[in-house]
């Protein structure tokens, strides 16, 4: 690679040869032209003496050697120069300079047999040598520069700009190792990406068509269902990745000491149910404001730059209520979401009646009922409709089928129970199905997140469809417990928009 220290002593080159020349024919002058300069009164001792020293190395005996060396000089100080940027020259302009410069500079002597005083045959010579001299410069310039453009294919730098990469492969038992090709010079040479320890977090960005499920993703998939890992799929276009990690489970099944079972959760093909707010998995009611907090946000994402305002806590208090409301009862019987949505549509009156039965839940609903008996009705609706007009969009069939049943739990790296599961949404009805698949995850990573379970993949396509959180904690806390987190975002601006620029700005930071 060229620095700027070598094309500056490139330059000095060129303009000491240049010089040189210049001087050559310069005492080429003096001597041929001796009487003339004498008559001018241009001549001195001091000069005479150190002219006629080098005179005595015969480069300068009759008229063509001192010329020819000249000629040479200036020649070679052409073959580095760059010449000047022209779109408009062409090569036979070139050639005419050169051609009539070379007439001229050896034509010159012909001066010598015109009639007339010695002086005005010296300035005839000169005048015409220098003419010559400086048209062959001029053409030598141009030439050089048509000649470097000729030969000169790599316009944009590339071959200069490349630089060796890591052409080993370094595996391990978690790595993740993607196959390359890079440019080295004019050679295309294979190399490896190597991300020897995936659990540090692993965040894919490009935009769409950038191949970011083609050449990382897939890879991701296959390696590491090959090394054994249990995982939890959001396939944002299903089944393009499920199909993938079902493949590779058939393949590399005799792998795992426990063959994992194979789970898809998606609204539009009714293939497996799953209950996120499972009465076993929910602990306290912390659990229960993280799931309600997790599915208010994925349906109105413009909350979560507003988090902490009253008319965004106060619904999620709501919502919080009524689930633990429902995990207390009967042990938890009826604690799935549809029997939220549906206690929710209940009057205000039985709806309270009920709600205060249970004493961990009275601070919350304090409020609502305090607005209800001083018949403060515009703020109670006010409170109580954001969650009960967001809530209604995911009355569905389809919904309430697969939030619904038990087919199995999230708990993903079981060392008992290792599962693969894949949840898929639909970019048609992404509004909706996104802040459900949020609740998953949510209800998904506090249980994958332990200490003694099995290494696990978290893979998340097109990660900014959906809400969660917690995730710079996760990436930052689960290293230890061996789950290794990929994002793919199509831009950060993207992740910024959906996230905040606080949390999206720690997110990548994290990551690296």
């Amino acid at each position: 690679m060229n620095t700027g220290e070598d094309v500056q002593g490139l330059r000095k080159i060129i303009d000491f040869t240049r010089l040189l020349s210049i001087f050559i024919l310069a005492v080429h002058f003096y001597l041929v032209c001796y009487r003339a300069f004498e008559g001018w009164g241009l001549t001195a001792e001091l000069t005479d003496r150190i002219v006629s020293n080098m005179a005595r190395t015969g480069l300068f005996d009759g008229l063509w050697g001192a010329k020819s060396a000249a000629l040479l000089l200036l020649v070679v100080s052409l073959v580095g120069v760059k010449g000047k940027k022209d779109e408009k020259v062409r090569v036979k302009d070139a050639l005419v300079y050169v051609c009539v410069g070379t007439a001229l500079y050896f034509a010159s002597t012909l001066s010598f047999f015109c009639p007339g005083p010695k002086s005005f045959m010296a300035m005839a010579y000169m005048g015409l040598t220098l003419i010559g001299y400086m048209l062959m410069l001029t053409g030598g310039g141009l030439l050089s520069r048509i000649i470097k453009d000729k030969l000169h294919t790599d316009v944009f730098n590339e071959e200069n700009e490349t630089f060796p990469q890591e052409e080993r492969l370094l595996e391990n038992e978690y790595s993740i190792n993607l196959p390359a090709k890079y440019r080295l010079g004019k050679k295309w040479r294979n190399s490896w990406i190597n991300i020897v320890n995936p659990f540090r977090g692993l965040l894919v960005a490009g935009t769409p068509g950038a191949g970011k499920s083609y050449f990382v993703i897939r890879h991701i998939i296959q390696q590491h269902i090959a090394k054994g890992y249990t995982m939890f799929l959001y396939d944002f276009k299903y089944d393009d990745l499920s199909k993938i990690a079902y493949n590779a489970l058939l393949k590399y099944y005799k792998n795992y000491k426990i063959v994992p079972k194979f789970f898809c959760i998606n609204f539009d093909e009714l293939l497996h149910r799953c209950n996120p707010l499972d009465p076993q998995s929910m602990e306290d009611i912390t659990d229960a404001t993280e799931a309600s907090r997790t599915i208010m946000m994925g349906l109105n994402r413009d909350w979560i730059k507003k988090q902490g305002d009253f008319f965004v806590e106060s619904p999620i208090n709501f919502l919080t209520a009524c689930i633990w409301y429902l995990r207390k009862y009967e042990d938890g019987r009826f604690c799935t979401l549809p029997h939220v949505i549906e206690l929710m549509q209940s009057d205000y009156e039985p709806l309270f009646a009920v709600l205060k039965t249970c004493e961990e839940i009275k601070v919350l609903i304090n409020p609502f009922i305090s607005a209800y008996q001083n018949n403060a009705m515009a703020q109670l609706e006010g409170q109580i409709a954001s969650a009960k007009i967001g809530l209604a969009r995911l009355s569905s069939p389809q919904l309430y089928y697969v939030l619904s049943g038990n087919d199995f739990t999230l708990d993903v790296n079981n060392p008992l129970e290792p599962k693969i599961v894949c949840v898929g949404n639909n970019p048609q009805k992404l509004q909706v199905y996104g802040a459900v698949l949020s609740l998953y995850i949510s209800r998904m990573i506090k249980l994958v997140n332990r200490k003694g379970q099995l290494k696990s993949s978290l893979i998340f396509d097109e990660f900014p469809t959906i809400y969660f959180n917690n995730m710079d904690s996760l990436i930052a806390t689960a290293r230890s417990n061996k789950v290794a987190t990929c994002l793919a975002v199509q831009d950060f601006a993207q992740l910024k928009k959906d996230y905040g620029g606080e949390q999206a700005d720690v997110i990548t930071g994290i990551v690296g």
